[in-house]
């Protein structure tokens, strides 16, 4: 019998009647380009069964909404949760007095105001010293060389560990990104060994006590937390701050400058930077689903989901619904109100990092656009299924190359 998703009748023959997009998807096609998929599975099984990936896929932007409000209907705090089966419990893993216990600590020097006045100079400093050193070369792989170092050193700035190595700090989130994402396609997973360095150095960083540091701060706090809930934190930390903060400046790079048109209209209107970022988040989030599992048997949308099922969000599918955003698949950096979108999470779980993602894309994308005749020379399409960006975005600036002259310069 077919329990999980509410139906008496036999399991796959349900799922292909009931659920025949959701019944057809592969963790490839999730991978590579999910966006036709998730475009049909929208217009007809907007709550779909996917047996690929053994539970819901809720892909409209109305539920999509439902579920993340609703944390007594839809939890995280669940032994299945992927991140938690790779660090531990934490704020991404518990619900109620609990999260709040693990969250507020960390949150408290994110909020707007104070992520302005802690944050921007360093930010700007660092874009600059980045762009200063990628500058005289004329050009630069963008992920690797400005999105991924600007986010490890912000990271490493935010929670006190600024004299760790950058390559050693961006090994250890690699890997953290690995396992969750493992798990998530059901490849397995488990605990990276990096997972123990990120420890030590964590436990190191409190016992020098620096005031300037987080986690001094957040061993300080009330809410008590042990070690062990730090180091979970710190790791949830490296996620928001480190993989998708670089995942969507690459992103909004790629597209500004695969969009000629919209590029030019940046150019003409610094103002419409903020925007051209915020459609960018829309278009390709960087973190693409988020997981919740059902508290007790509930309707969503046409579909019974019964106790215990997972359900997993879209953000990909939901902030390209057209009930909200006229023409979704189109990149339009005058598009009034692409902040609808849903990239930073909704609810309880609403990234508190937000306003400093937010800031460095901003502030990479204005460095970026002072090079001269800055222009793409070769990049790979955005893949991942939770966590989405190119593997390279190859880029050139300064007057064309002439490859007579310059042997080996990348053409278009």
């Amino acid at each position: 019998m077919y329990r999980a998703a509410g139906y008496p009748l036999t399991g796959r023959n349900v799922v292909r009647v009931r659920f025949p997009i959701g019944a057809s998807a592969t963790i490839e096609e999730l991978e590579a380009d999910p966006h036709p998929l998730l475009a049909r599975l929208r217009a007809t099984e907007p709550v779909s069964w996917l047996p690929a990936l053994g539970g819901w896929l809720v892909t409209r932007h109305d539920l999509a909404l439902e579920v993340m409000r609703d944390a007594k209907a839809y939890t995280v705090d669940d032994p299945r949760f992927s991140t938690a089966q790779v660090i531990g419990a934490s704020m991404l893993s518990l619900d109620g007095a609990m999260h709040t216990r693990h969250r507020e600590p960390f949150a408290r020097p994110f909020r707007p105001a104070e992520t302005r006045t802690r944050f921007t100079a360093f930010v700007e400093a660092e874009v600059d010293r980045l762009a200063a050193a990628l500058t005289p070369a004329g050009r630069a792989e963008l992920r690797s060389e400005f999105a991924g170092p600007l986010a490890v050193s912000v990271v490493a700035e935010a929670l006190g560990l600024g004299d760790a190595d950058a390559l050693t700090i961006r090994s250890w989130y690699e890997a953290l990104v690995v396992a969750v994402s493992d798990i998530t396609a059901g490849r397995g997973g488990g605990t990276p060994e990096a997972y123990a360095m990120l420890r030590a150095r964590v436990e190191a960083a409190i016992a020098d006590g620096s005031p300037s540091s987080l986690l001094t701060g957040v061993a300080g706090q009330p809410e008590g937390l042990t070690t062990t809930e730090v180091v979970a934190n710190t790791a949830v930390l490296m996620f928001g701050g480190i993989d998708t903060t670089e995942g969507m400046i690459t992103n909004a790079a790629l597209h500004l400058l695969t969009h000629p048109d919209q590029l030019a209209l940046v150019r003409a209107e610094p103002g419409l930077l903020a925007n051209a970022v915020e459609e960018s988040a829309r278009l390709e989030p960087a973190a693409s689903v988020i997981d919740r599992y059902a508290v007790e048997e509930l309707a969503l949308g046409d579909a019974r989901v019964a106790k215990g099922d997972l359900v997993r969000v879209s953000i990909a599918a939901a902030n390209r619904d057209p009930a909200v955003f006229a023409e979704p698949d189109r990149y339009d950096v005058r598009r009034v109100g692409a902040g609808r979108h849903l990239s930073f999470a909704h609810g309880p779980h609403f990234c508190f990092g937000a306003h400093l993602a937010r800031l460095e894309t901003g502030t990479a994308l204005r460095a970026l656009l002072r090079l001269p005749d800055l222009r793409l020379t070769r990049a790979a399409e955005p893949r991942g299924l939770v966590f989405r960006k190119p593997a390279a975005v190859h880029v050139q600036w300064g007057p064309p190359v002439d490859r007579r002259t310059r042997p080996g310069a990348f053409t278009l």
